[in-house]
């Protein structure tokens, strides 16, 4: 059976992708996913290689036929988004693919086609196979582009015989991540101790318990205020949520993002033997 163990956060910035990185280079017989898609960072750490891409398409754009196009303006007048210019050209970051100039163009010249949002890759890495894309400029739909990449990843693991797949998911509760924790054996989520932290952790435990996914904490720069770190424990405890473990502040992990490298890989420092010790207990839990 494949395993899936994802890593969110609440909120952005708590260290989230630096766990997963870790966990991908600490594991062995897995596929790693990037589907923090609208801010992919993994391939920063992973410094992919890849093999294989093809284009995201979603959604629907305009595309108005010059030579069948009367110039009567009525797409102008109808258009809410000002994605049509006066030379009757759609632009398509402004276009959100209504449909609405098509209905009522009295002379049948505009069109609504396939939209290419994006692109996805699977891609080798020196920790193994990465599924990870790219969206383009204000690009929607990314949810379904989660669920593209987490299919892909299953499918590769299924081929390859490997038994765990690694996701990076995204930060806060919205689409992306409905679509990232579904199916998923375990989620860690990673918080920091901070009152905006301490929100966005109830707010995704939420989320978590209300798709029956089973979930547990790590705090990221736990030393920084230790109240705070009192207050994430005994609200885990209350609602029955195990804390993996407390990272302590440490400048390597930064250094580390300079360098391009995991955490594991670049330091033997205090934060790279606390996620250690973190992965030990995930490797067991998410089995």
């Amino acid at each position: 059976m494949i395993r899936e163990l994802v890593v969110i956060s609440g909120k952005g910035g708590t260290g989230k992708t630096s766990v997963a990185a870790s966990f991908a280079c600490l594991s062995q017989n897995k596929v790693i996913a990037d589907c923090d898609v609208d801010a992919a960072d993994m391939h920063l750490v992973l410094r992919p290689d890849p093999v294989h891409s093809e284009i995201f398409e979603s959604g629907m754009k305009a595309w108005i036929d010059r030579d069948a196009c009367s110039s009567c303006g009525e797409c102008l007048h109808y258009c809410r988004f000002d994605a049509i210019s006066d030379d009757f050209v759609v632009d398509g970051i402004s276009c959100e693919g209504c449909g609405v100039c098509a209905h009522f163009c009295p002379a049948g010249a505009i069109e609504m086609r396939n939209h290419a949002s994006g692109e996805w890759f699977v891609s080798d890495t020196h920790c193994g196979p990465l599924v990870h894309a790219r969206l383009g400029i204000a690009e929607g739909n990314s949810g379904k582009l989660v669920t593209l990449i987490k299919k892909k990843a299953r499918e590769i693991a299924q081929e390859k015989g490997y038994d765990l797949v690694i996701v990076d998911g995204s930060p806060g509760t919205g689409c992306p991540v409905i679509a990232t924790i579904s199916g998923a054996s375990l989620v860690l989520v990673v918080t920091e101790p901070t009152v905006s932290g301490i929100h966005d952790l109830q707010r995704v435990l939420n989320l978590t318990r209300h798709f029956n996914v089973r979930a547990a904490v790590c705090v990221n720069k736990a030393d920084i205020n230790p109240d705070n770190v009192a207050e994430i424990r005994e609200f885990c405890s209350v609602n029955e949520v195990p804390v993996a473990g407390a990272i302590p502040y440490d400048m390597d992990v930064t250094r580390a993002q300079i360098a391009g490298k995991s955490v594991v890989e670049y330091s033997s420092g205090p934060a790279a033997a606390e996620i250690r010790k973190i992965w030990e207990e995930m490797k067991h839990a998410v089995g």
